[in-house]
């Protein structure tokens, strides 16, 4: 196949043109297809008992299944558990060696199934205990840092908060070297690619009033923003990227997994920890990013339809614009509806792993919870509201996913017309969009909403709990009803957002949808609040990490290495 200029070829045969953004695109997807990968039979290759993986295999997904998260953050999520595991829990006993460390780091990360057995080649092992070294004396650095302000600590309620800040600010660097390990582990250069193209684009539509102060801060917030919604990073990824944009030495000008930083610059690092944290927490949480992220989160999915368009053969698609651009449209509109269809089939997948979580983790829990309090409290047991208690977080889940639709031809036009302006030539957008100044409401006028919001919650509590004693439920059983109702339909806004990311026309307002948002919003926002704070208490997860996890382990380590003494055994034979 011949690769095309797509940077520097200009189209003649069409009015229509591929702006440089574009054809950087297009060439960095034709580079990443064609790039020549080393497959020297003679290097070793990381290799794990396939028997013993089935069985880690099976443990990471019954243990998943109780701690939803999304599913690109598994593997991530899985380097920063084990470190804390070998580094916080283990290395209370003896600190095992950086190179130890890595070596089992990744082979249970291909016992996994997060990585492929056979396929990483041992120079992964210097490469990433290259980088948990610098991260390891970090933390030493820190950990000294606070050793010596603590010995000069006499009130013991400050001494305590310094110890629980010690143990965030440990979880915190561990975090940020999974970041960093998952980054060198698994590179996507088109991805970069993309983003790098986004933030081009972006920055130079995106614009601050001139009465805003956030000039110095519009470049990282849209960077980040880019992050949160095309790339997905949660806020540990987030961190990462602000850890290395307020330390340039840290990775070196170009990504090189032994670059080490000089110990001054770790010393330097350490002695600053405590603003640099101050920092990162600021852009995180900084005025302009619920704007930032509804503009480019658009955009972004304009970027991805046009991604997905040029995926498979970029050449092809590349030679087909040119002899007609509407061909690409037709392409684009294919990838609109084969995205709706996807969204429609992840949703399901989704909601089918979120009700297995619900179960497991909230209804069963609260089933040995609400019997006991009933005979506790000498209230008459009702089997109708146990089961209606049990069955209704799926049930209403169930129907949440079912009444969502997926978005109609004219979105799919709105997405064309997007598509256009970052790919063609003529498209672009001319005029900016001039960000709003954040101002907050006044005192007044956020009571008066409050009120409105604390009403509508309390008629639409009172008119449930009036249904809920017609079928006889008692005090208990309505408490966790409502817990229920609370929590499961905060979540579902949660399940539901892979098909509301695709929308960008706007729906239409009516009677219905204004009397929903009255009376059903406070219910959603409580159970926001509950999700981050009653519903983080996950007695599963605790007995997989600390009670289960460390001994699976080690048995899982045993049966490696018996499965290696025979394997030596057998070849010894011949």
């Amino acid at each position: 196949m011949v690769s095309p200029n797509l940077v520097t070829k200009k189209i003649e045969s069409s009015s229509e043109e591929l702006n440089d953004n574009a054809k950087k695109l297009f060439q960095a997807i034709y580079n990443d297809l064609n790039r020549k990968v080393d497959d020297d039979d003679e290097s070793p290759r990381l290799q794990v008992s396939e028997l013993i993986s089935k069985m880690a295999f099976f443990y990471e997904k019954i243990r998943n299944t109780v701690d939803y998260k999304e599913d690109h953050l598994l593997r991530k999520n899985a380097i920063a558990r084990i470190l804390k595991r070998q580094i916080v829990i283990e290395g209370l006993l003896k600190m095992p060696s950086t190179e130890d460390l890595s070596r089992h780091l990744l082979s249970e990360l291909i016992q996994a199934s997060y990585l492929p057995n056979n396929s990483l080649p041992e120079t992964k092992v210097a490469e990433v205990s290259h980088i948990l070294n610098k991260y390891l004396r970090l933390r030493q650095e820190c950990l000294r840092a606070f050793d010596s302000d603590f010995g000069l600590k006499t009130d013991l309620n400050k001494a305590k908060n310094d110890i629980q800040e010690k143990n965030r600010l440990v979880v915190w660097i561990l975090n940020l070297a999974a970041c960093e390990i998952e980054e060198n582990l698994i590179r996507n250069q088109t991805k970069q690619a993309m983003v790098n193209v986004m933030f081009d684009t972006l920055s130079r539509i995106l614009k601050l009033p001139p009465d805003l102060p956030y000039g110095q801060d519009l470049d990282i917030q849209i960077y980040l923003s880019i992050s949160r919604t095309y790339s997905r990073f949660d806020t540990d990824m987030l961190s990462f990227v602000l850890f290395k944009y307020y330390n340039q030495g840290w990775i070196g000008d170009k990504i090189d997994p032994m670059f080490a930083p000089a110990d001054e610059k770790i010393k330097e690092i350490a002695s600053n920890i405590n603003n640099l944290r101050a920092s990162i927490d600021y852009q995180l949480k900084h005025p302009l990013q619920k704007q930032l992220d509804r503009l480019v989160q658009r955009y972004s999915l304009y970027f991805t339809v046009l991604q997905e368009t040029i995926d498979g053969d970029p050449a092809k698609v590349y030679n087909e614009f040119k002899q007609n651009p509407n061909t690409f449209i037709s392409s684009v509109r294919k990838v609109c509806n084969k995205k709706y269809k996807k969204a429609k089939s992840r949703l399901w997948r989704a909601a089918l792993r979120s009700i297995v979580y619900i179960f497991l983790t909230k209804s069963i829990f609260v089933f040995l919870i609400e019997v006991p309090a009933i005979h506790w409290f000498n209230e008459p047991l009702n089997p109708v509201a146990l089961a209606i208690n049990i069955s209704f977080p799926a049930i209403l889940l169930f129907f949440v996913v079912s009444f969502t639709r997926i978005p109609g031809d004219d979105n799919t036009d709105r997405i064309v017309e997007g598509v256009k302006e970052i790919a063609f030539v003529g498209s672009e957008r001319q005029q900016p969009i001039v960000l709003r100044n954040p101002k907050k409401r006044g005192g007044v006028m956020n009571f008066i909403f409050n009120l409105i919001y604390g009403v509508a919650f309390f008629v639409s509590i009172y008119f449930i709990i009036w249904a809920l004693t017609k079928v006889n439920f008692n005090w208990v059983s309505i408490t966790i009803f409502l817990f229920f109702l609370a929590f499961v339909s905060f979540f579902s806004i949660i399940v539901t957002r892979g098909v509301k990311e695709l929308l960008v026309v706007e729906k239409k307002e009516n009677l219905f949808s204004f009397l929903l948002d009255l009376f059903y919003m406070p219910i959603i926002m409580a159970g926001k609040w509950l999700s981050r704070n009653v519903s983080r208490i996950n007695i599963f997860i605790f007995i997989f990490d600390f009670i289960i996890e460390a001994p699976f382990k080690i048995l899982v380590d045993i049966a490696e290495e018996w499965t290696k003494y025979v394997k030596e055994r057998k070849d010894n034979m011949v």
